[in-house]
């Protein structure tokens, strides 16, 4: 808990913008909420990718610290810093051509204008993310986890402020409506990227690690070795998120009042599924410490008993969505049909939390083992295999609507949490080679 809580914290801050956006928005009406829906997850499906090749910068750091090998820290640092910004680039030219491709995907016309426009900004701040998360995952590695947690609070203050100014057109600026809370996201993300990076170079505790920018080479070796991690990663990413996005598309097909339910009850989702994604990251640097010093009941131990803390956090919020699950939706629109909606998906939300807890720290004590291949293939199957066609299946062919869908939704969710599980309880029973 101690690793976990201000990664907890951190990844709810850098959800909550996502929520402050849909909540200030959905001031607007239910088309704008139901555009940021359709723009959010085509940018966060674009996005996973270089969130996941950032994320093999921390096991690396953590077995290297684990087996003692402090000068390695630094060659890892600045050959993903490389990488990262070089993803970023090509990340951002993919999710630019992406928004402007939002008018073939058969959504109702009102929401194509605004998920356009509003996915352009968007795009434009992944390149300052990916900086962010480069520095990140590099001091997590060392269990250094208080910082970005900070940051992230104070750039949701920045957004929220900018939001409130460009949204509505207050002090004297125009009301830009949804492209208002595009401006605030990136305002906020430049602000976190290049202050993380100027705490990271200025302070003392970091210098034995040599995080300056004195590239004496391009590192072929760890750059080979960042990608053997990073990209099984950014295409286990790519397919839970890019499931979460086709599913956003068949939702749109059934109408914009199922949308903006949606949109509302993922939102909510996503606020927990960052609680298991901090105990995730927790679970990660703790196994990769084990790993290195080559010590496999340390190293199960880890794994199990972030596995288990993830689930039961996740069930607390299942209660919370079924108690509160009228409540909640009112807190982001005043449409009865909308709210009315969204309380639905909100109970099975609740049953699906245990299963999104589980499958979220798996994959964390998995790449602590730098084990990403399976992972990999497992995502592959759990939602695309089984989730995405039982989607379908239930919301167009028998005809459930919007809760078909989810449940379909489920369904991968449990598949990828019973394998990833189990693939860790095999795996993590031998010595991992450093």
């Amino acid at each position: 808990m101690i690793l976990a809580y201000p990664v907890i914290i951190g990844q709810l801050g850098f959800i909550l913008m996502g929520v402050v956006d849909s909540v200030m928005v959905g001031e607007l009406g239910a088309s704008p909420l139901a555009a940021a829906s359709v723009a959010n997850g085509l940018i966060m499906f674009v996005f996973v990718a270089g969130i996941g090749v950032s994320f093999a910068i921390t096991p690396l750091v953590a077995i290297a610290v684990g087996a003692r090998r402090f000068d390695d820290c630094g060659v890892i640092f600045r050959q993903a810093l490389l990488v990262d910004l070089i993803f970023g680039i090509i990340l951002f030219v993919v999710a630019f051509i992406g928004a402007n491709l939002i008018q073939y995907l058969d959504q109702p016309p009102d929401v194509v204008e605004l998920a356009t426009s509003y996915g352009e900004l968007l795009a434009f701040s992944i390149i300052p993310a990916m900086l962010f998360q480069t520095y990140k995952q590099f001091i997590e590695g060392l269990s250094v986890m208080r910082p970005a947690m900070v940051i992230v609070l104070f750039a949701n203050l920045i957004n929220a402020f900018v939001n409130w100014i460009l949204i509505f057109g207050n002090l004297g600026f125009p009301a830009l409506g949804l492209d208002g809370a595009g401006w605030a996201t990136l305002a906020s993300r430049i602000f976190m990227g290049f202050t993380l990076a100027w705490y990271v170079m200025n302070q003392n505790r970091f210098k034995q690690y040599d995080v300056t920018l004195h590239f004496r080479s391009i590192n072929f070796k760890m750059i080979k070795r960042l990608l053997g991690i990073g990209l099984p990663s950014a295409v286990q990413y790519l397919f839970e998120v890019g499931a979460f996005f086709f599913a956003v598309i068949m939702v749109g097909w059934l109408g914009t009042k199922q949308l903006a339910a949606h949109q509302i009850a993922i939102n909510l989702a996503s606020i927990s599924f960052m609680t298991a994604l901090g105990v995730s990251a927790a679970g990660s640097i703790r196994v990769a410490n084990r790993v290195g010093k080559q010590n496999i009941s340390e190293t199960r131990k880890a794994g199990f008993s972030a596995i288990v803390m993830g689930a039961s956090i996740m069930a607390c919020f299942g209660l919370i969505f079924i108690i509160l699950r009228n409540f909640l939706p009112t807190l982001y629109i005043d449409d009865s049909n909308v709210i009315t909606i969204a309380s639905s998906l909100l109970v099975i939300a609740a049953i699906f939390q245990i299963a999104d807890g589980v499958q979220a720290v798996g994959i964390g004590v998995l790449r602590g083992l730098t084990d990403v291949k399976w992972p990999t293939l497992i995502t592959f199957i759990a939602y695309w295999i089984l989730g995405l066609p039982s989607a379908y299946v239930l919301g167009f062919i028998f005809k459930y609507d919007v809760q078909g869908v989810w449940v379909g939704l489920l369904i991968g969710l449990l598949s990828s949490a019973i394998m990833l599980s189990t693939r860790f309880n095999k795996k993590s029973k031998q010595i991992i080679n450093i």
